[in-house]
């Protein structure tokens, strides 16, 4: 008998391989088919076709992990490597992408992510949209918010375009544009290089248009499958053309900054960060941009956002102020 459930055992891992990606053979010889999601905090998820809500099972308590799914893996001292996993006599073998294979203790495992290498699977945008009308003095007051990305095992763009224009009777009409795209490539023992460029349009400080071109160095101090918080630093060349005449900048400037990301906490996601920038070229003269987004997953892919943009200058133009900022809530989708 013992046999016969030993044949079966093999029978389904086999099954398995044609008809799910990935299978976890537990200590007490249980086999639960399906695909990995993430492993975070010791807790390994795996949704399944055959139940609405995903299983969690301790990481301990599995024996043995086979995968098809393609997946980012970071152990205890902070390697990352992008693959496939199977077990051997006990012992982890991660199968990387380039058919090197590498031998590591299952506890040092501590982060799994699947990340498919198709490119749609790789791909993800968002838009959200916001309109207010209100009968006195005929205001109205349009927003956008909108962000897309491509993404790989070892580098990542990401881009953001913000719109905000208002009008109402008597009154200047107020518009207000931001966005930036943004090239980064993981290092080991998470460390990365990145470069971005910044723009900004805003007629409360009387800038027709502000390009910030900025590349640095930076680190992940922690990254999860529920989080990350990282630091980076650099150097950027900064050209502002404002309303007006002899009133344009360039300027070159240090800066620093730190950004914090929360997400998958159940339909709750919170992103947030603040870069300075010290001039170097323009003594005294100190900027900051500041964001903020917290996000609420609807149905469908939709979602509810609220978020803030700030831009601070201590030696703004004449006429212009030194903060400007706003803040949006908007109904959006993603995929």
């Amino acid at each position: 008998m013992k046999n016969f459930y030993q044949v079966l055992m093999i029978f389904v891992l086999s099954s398995a391989t044609i008809i799910a990606q990935d299978s976890l053979v537990f200590k007490n010889g249980n086999v639960i088919v399906g695909e990995i999601q993430s492993l975070n905090k010791g807790v390994v998820t795996i949704e399944t076709d055959y139940s609405d809500d995903d299983f969690t099972i301790l990481w301990t308590e599995v024996s043995e992990a086979y995968t098809e799914s393609l997946l980012t893996m970071v152990t205890v001292d902070g390697d990352r490597y992008y693959g496939t996993l199977r077990t051997d006599n006990g012992n982890i073998i991660i199968l990387n992408d380039d058919g090197t294979e590498i031998k590591v203790d299952r506890n040092d495992i501590v982060n799994l992510k699947p990340l498919d290498k198709g490119f749609l699977d790789r791909l993800y945008a968002g838009i959200d949209l916001g309109y207010t009308l209100t009968r006195a003095r005929n205001q109205q007051q349009f927003t956008l918010r909108s962000q897309a990305g491509y993404l790989t095992e070892k580098w990542s763009i990401d881009m953001n375009y913000n719109v905000l224009n208002s009008s109402q009777d008597d009154t200047e009409d107020i518009h207000r544009t931001d966005g930036n795209i943004s090239f980064r490539y993981i290092l080991p023992h998470e460390w990365f290089v990145m470069a971005q460029i910044d723009f900004l349009s805003s007629t409360d400080q009387l800038l027709d248009l502000r390009t910030n071109s900025r590349i640095g160095v930076g680190k992940f101090i922690k990254r999860t499958n529920r989080l990350y918080w990282g630091v980076q630093a650099g150097v950027s060349y900064n050209v502002e053309d404002y309303e007006g005449e002899g009133n344009d900048r360039e300027s070159t400037e240090a800066w620093v900054g730190t950004e914090f990301n929360v997400y998958d906490i159940g339909d709750l996601s919170l992103l947030t960060n603040v870069v300075v920038y010290p001039s170097i070229t323009e003594s005294g003269r100190v900027r900051v941009d500041y964001r903020l987004d917290l996000k609420y997953d609807l149905p469908l892919d939709f979602y509810v956002k609220t978020g803030l943009t700030l831009n601070y200058d201590n030696e703004p133009i004449e006429g212009g102020v030194k903060t400007d900022y706003v803040w949006q809530s908007s109904f959006g989708w993603s995929w």
